[in-house]
């Protein structure tokens, strides 16, 4: 029979003022998403609901974003954590860690967790990310594949990634990149496959691929682009890897980064509306009206992200609605600014230009400065920047807000400093 959870001391956020009784919320998740809506929430409506959140990895909340960075031996582990377990009871949030919620029983309103155990809820917010896709070739189960998710599997790589050892990472994606230059850190002999003709095909063009490319190359990672692979071979264990063009890979260490799948089960089976992601509304909210669901796990208009941008803005909306305040999300227009190996790149909107548009280029290899602005009927479709991306700030406010571009210099050059009006001289 299950039993309640105990419940950690909770810290002292104040009850509501009229002396009502807090509504139960439950959190499945403690990630970054997760994290951005307990702050916005707790900043916006403190006190207004008795908070538990359940996290399925044994540690709180941490930076996603650093993994790769975590893993090539730039920053610790400290580096990668945001809040620590004192901000969660100083907000009256009971944090449950290393805890997967396994069930939820909507009829009496609970959450399952492991076994045994339960959680009440008044309302309940699913933020449970996704999972990492394995290829569905032979040998992906072998020991030494391994995906590049979360800190598990950082500890996992570094503990394979001995001297002499040879690691090929699959996929030309943010990850892949990120594991690979991770990876090249340590010393180890990488090399990255990628399926499609160019890496980041979907934020980046073939010139802007092409600069990325010997920036990795240059951090000692062998590129190898139009691959396919075809199984993972070895006794007992990854030793190989086989493309189907016949050319065979020695590897000790396959690391897979194909991509994520919205993690779905749980809300599936609660019996919750589910197509690739957990559909929701421009509330957050799922088809039980007390059920919510927020970044990588959800689906909005039939769009499901991958990317922390978007999370961040369901968990702002989601915060606004639970406080009470009118709230819709309406969607997000991506846009992508990183450093691949050191190397500054940024797109939004279009990549490749489309018969309708005139693409501007300004493109100077040798300085490792690229750039790219797409224009449709006198507005801005589509940048890619390479190597200075001074402008983006510029060029994601007009893609999104579709205004006509006053001056394509400005936002290929630079706008010029302003010089300061001559002061009329005393009298």
């Amino acid at each position: 029979m299950a039993t309640p959870l105990p419940d950690p001391a909770l810290g002292t956020a104040p009850r509501p003022r009229d002396g009502r009784p807090r509504e139960r919320l439950v959190v499945v998740g403690n990630g970054m998403a997760s994290l951005r809506f307990l702050e916005r929430l707790t900043e916006g409506a403190p006190g207004l609901y008795d908070v538990t959140c359940v996290g399925a990895e044994p540690k709180a909340a941490y930076n996603r974003v650093l993994l790769s960075s975590l893993l090539g031996g730039e920053v610790d582990e400290a580096a990668c954590a945001f809040r620590g377990l004192d901000w969660y009871a100083d907000h009256g949030i009971r944090l449950i860690t290393g805890a997967p919620v396994t069930g939820i029983d909507r009829a009496d309103r609970l959450a399952v967790v492991g076994e045994t155990h339960v959680l009440p809820y008044d309302r309940l917010v699913l933020a449970v990310g996704s999972q990492p896709i394995r290829l569905p070739k032979p040998g992906m189960d072998l020991p030494g594949v391994i995906t590049f998710r979360d800190l598990a599997d950082v500890a996992a790589i570094r503990r394979a990634a001995v001297a002499h050892a040879r690691a090929v990472v699959i996929g030309g994606g943010l990850l892949g990149l990120e594991a690979a230059v991770g990876l090249a850190r340590l010393g180890v002999d990488t090399t990255l496959l990628h399926v499609m003709d160019r890496l980041m095909e979907r934020q980046l063009d073939h010139a802007a691929a092409a600069m990325v490319k010997r920036a990795l190359e240059g951090r000692g990672v062998r590129v190898i682009l139009s691959a396919d692979t075809a199984a993972v071979e070895g006794a007992g264990r990854a030793e190989r890897l086989r493309l189907t063009d016949g050319t065979v890979l020695p590897a000790d260490l396959v690391v897979m980064s194909v991509g994520v799948r919205p993690a779905t089960a749980l809300a599936a089976a609660a019996g919750l509306d589910v197509g690739r992601g957990i559909r929701v509304d421009d509330r957050m909210t799922t088809s039980d009206p007390d059920i919510f669901a927020l970044g990588e796990c959800a689906e909005h208009r039939g769009q499901v992200y991958g990317l922390v941008e978007p999370a961040y803005e369901h968990a702002d909306t989601l915060a606004r609605h639970l406080a009470g305040q009118p709230a819709a999300y309406q969607g997000t227009s991506l846009a992508t600014s990183l450093k691949v190996s050191g190397l500054p790149v940024f797109s939004a909107g279009l990549v490749d230009t489309p018969e309708d548009a005139e693409a501007v280029v300004l493109s100077d290899p040798g300085a490792g400065l690229y750039r790219k602005l797409l224009v449709r009927d006198g507005r801005l479709v589509g940048a890619v920047f390479v190597g200075d991306i001074g402008e983006q700030a510029a060029c994601k406010a007009l893609i999104r807000s579709g205004e006509p571009v006053a001056d394509v210099d400005d936002l290929m050059f630079g706008r010029p400093a302003q010089t300061p009006a001559p002061q009329p001289l005393a009298a």
